[in-house]
């Protein structure tokens, strides 16, 4: 929380952008669908948009799209990728009880997040996700929004994150 608020104002505002878009999608008690979210309504907030498509039996998730701008935050292309393919252990374990939670819960999830395991101890991702219901009501889908905070455009570090 103490990353959220010392977050540039910016950041935040980005967040509640995506999240009233998001929310004005919704239909009474449902959720929208990958259907409801139209790319052109939150086109400046493309590069760092992610979508993770969510199994169940197992739960599991895999990052179905990653935008352009995320590929300087993991130091390469993620898209098709579980968890634990992107992320060392404690970081996918962390990522592992978020997502779970947003989809138990069925509402979106906010928090941040450090770069440390990609070597990067200096920055944090402010990070929003979003649930997505094909049905209006069981999770299938995560819509992301991620703000990197500190220095910008960092070469990949060549550090294999998992």
């Amino acid at each position: 929380m103490i990353a959220q608020l010392a977050a540039p104002a910016s950041a935040l505002r980005a967040h509640e952008e995506i999240f009233a878009y998001w929310a004005s999608r919704r239909r009474g008690g449902r959720l929208p669908s990958r259907a409801d979210i139209h790319p052109d309504h939150i086109k400046r907030y493309l590069p760092t948009v992610s979508l993770i498509d969510v199994s169940r039996e197992p739960l599991d998730f895999r990052q179905r799209l990653a935008g352009t701008g995320l590929y300087g935050v993991y130091g390469r292309e993620v898209t098709g990728m579980k968890l634990e393919e992107v992320y060392a252990q404690e970081a996918a374990d962390y990522w592992r009880r978020e997502l779970t939670s947003i989809v138990e819960m069925r509402r979106p999830g906010v928090g941040s997040h450090t770069m440390a395991w990609r070597g990067a101890g200096h920055l944090s991702m402010l990070w929003l996700r979003l649930p997505l219901a094909s049905d209006g009501y069981e999770v299938d889908m995560i819509l992301g929004y991620d703000a990197v905070l500190g220095l910008q455009n960092l070469p990949p570090s060549g550090i294999r994150a998992a």
